[in-house]
């Protein structure tokens, strides 16, 4: 107990102090929010990965997909490395960075305003991240209960104030540097401790493969005749999993929090090594947990079951923990800790500085009163980002007395309706001048309305269209997709505001510059 302790005062303790010695790059809106544009690649990669990452995918997916998917549910991984990490930097990365500076736009909803030359948009876009991160916020604080009890016996409500405050008082100080550096070496911590906790519990199964033997004798509920379904390639349930893949991983490229750090890039330096890093970093952060998760069935025996004799998803990986040796305990809670601060600073820090940039300033300028001075901007920021952290805490500790007990349930509506509205407008927008704003409005309204209908039923006990999208998972999915088909259709029966604007615009991704010969061959002609 007594090294468990000291293991997370210092950890406190750094995060504190990183928060204190980052105030010098926080004194104005862009340092704060950005880091004044000029964020390396390692600290922007794990500020990526990290944000990406949470209790949420260690406690709550991994157990869950884990149990439904067994061994194949390591593709979730593999995809989330792949779509969600390698493919986001090389689509993404570069003409973010171009056209949000370009545009002088420091959120995802000032770039919708901005872009397609229509306030009104920006207003509805911060509306609807404010609403939706809520209850995606709320969510990061239920992996923390289960393990906290069993590491400290320490009741759940505390350990949502004290992570709560943690996180406040760093954001705070330091905004979006001391977030970055803070994701950095909250993000060693989830490389070390991941592979530990995976190699640790391997080893108390007797090892590799034993743990595979183990697995290859369990069989499914729903074909108990097909033996070895959970170490197969694909899985006893290969398009439910295929559903996950999609929303976990694709739906990155529309979630403002991770979009946002490719605000902050430096240079082209950045970007390339930061697309490599944040690659790796997801193969093994992701991969390791969804690899271990795979084996949750071997402690079918030691986890928690409702009335109706279902898993409660959320106890299978403290579970399989338990057994683990007090040091290794210690580096779980250490992990799940930096998992789940490293995103919520992320949200919160969007969540202020959305509403305060998209929202409160322009209806102060647009009152007569003037332009919000900076001080009073940088004040607002820090007052919504206290009141996010309290409004979402009080909803986690209210979940937790509720019927909603999985984690994934309130972290797939909220990630479905944010990529669900913004994934297809914000892509096409970087790439496709002729993307209108009715388009824009027509995938914001399709992608909440989807979700919005899924939640519905779900709370209610009814069925969403069919029982396969009766999932928020594979909902999110359907209104992904439903945006990237909307948009174009929309916008070839609609007319683009201030086309010579938009064509400006684009001349951002056409100014030229010089590289070395290493990177580009020598025109002969010119």
């Amino acid at each position: 107990m007594i090294i468990k302790i000291l293991i997370l005062i210092l950890f406190f303790a750094v995060m504190i102090g990183v928060g204190i010695a980052c105030r010098k790059s926080a004194t104005d809106v862009k340092g704060f929010v950005l880091g004044g544009r000029n964020v390396g690649s390692w600290l922007t990669a794990f500020a990526f990965g990290t944000s990406y990452f949470s209790a949420v995918i260690f406690v709550g997916y991994a157990g869950q997909f884990g149990w439904k998917y067994g061994l194949a549910a390591t593709w979730i991984g593999i995809g989330n490395a792949l779509i969600g990490s390698l493919l986001a930097w090389r689509i993404l990365g570069r003409r973010t960075r171009l056209m949000s500076q370009h545009l002088q736009s420091a959120t995802m909803p000032d770039f919708f305003g901005q872009r397609f030359r229509t306030p009104s948009l920006r207003v509805a876009a911060s509306i609807i991240v404010f609403i939706f991160l809520i209850p995606y916020t709320a969510s990061l604080y239920n992996g923390l209960s289960r393990l906290f009890g069993m590491a400290f016996g320490i009741d759940y409500i505390w350990c949502v104030v004290g992570m709560a405050l943690l996180t406040g008082i760093y954001v705070l100080l330091g905004g979006y540097m001391a977030t970055a550096v803070n994701d950095f070496i909250q993000g060693m911590i989830m490389l070390v401790g991941i592979s530990a906790v995976v190699v640790s519990v391997l080893k108390g199964n007797g090892g590799f493969m034993e743990s595979m033997i183990s697995m290859s004798q369990i069989t499914s509920e729903a074909e108990p005749e097909l033996g070895g379904a959970f170490i197969s390639f694909f899985g006893p349930q290969p398009l439910s999993l295929l559903g996950v893949i999609l929303l976990t991983s694709l739906g990155t490229w529309g979630l403002p929090q991770m979009v946002g750090k490719f605000y902050a890039i430096k240079d082209e330096g950045a970007i390339r090594k930061g697309t490599v890093i944040s690659t790796i970093f997801a193969f093994i952060v992701a991969g390791g947990c969804y690899f271990l998760g795979g084996f949750g069935r071997l402690y079918g025996n030691m986890i928690e079951y409702a009335p109706n004799g279902t898993p409660i998803y959320d106890s299978i990986i403290p579970s399989m923990l338990e057994t683990l040796p007090d040091i290794m305990i210690g580096v779980v809670i250490i992990l799940v800790l930096s998992a789940s601060m490293s995103t919520l600073s992320s949200l919160v820090l969007t969540s202020g500085s959305t509403l305060t940039l998209d929202i409160i300033a322009p209806a102060v300028k647009s009152s007569g009163s003037g332009h919000m001075k900076e001080k009073s901007q940088l004040l607002c920021i820090r007052l919504l980002i206290l009141f996010f952290i309290a409004v979402s805490s009080i909803i986690a500790i209210v979940q937790a007395k509720s019927s909603v007990t999985f984690i994934a349930q309130l972290m797939g509506i909220s990630w479905g309706a944010l990529a669900g509205a913004f994934l297809a407008p914000f892509l096409y927008g970087l790439y496709w001048k002729k993307t209108t704003p009715a388009a824009v409005w027509a995938s914001f309204v399709c992608g909440i309305l989807i979700m919005c209908g899924c939640m519905f039923c779900t709370f209610t006990g009814k069925m969403f269209i069919n029982a396969f999208f009766t999932s928020p998972i594979n909902a999110g999915v359907l209104a992904m997709l439903a945006g990237l088909l909307i948009v174009p259709l929309v916008s070839m029966f609609t007319r683009v505001r201030d086309k010579e604007k938009v064509d400006g615009m684009f001349e951002c991704y056409n100014h030229r510059v010089t590289v070395n010969a290493s990177t580009a061959l020598e025109d002969s002609e010119a």
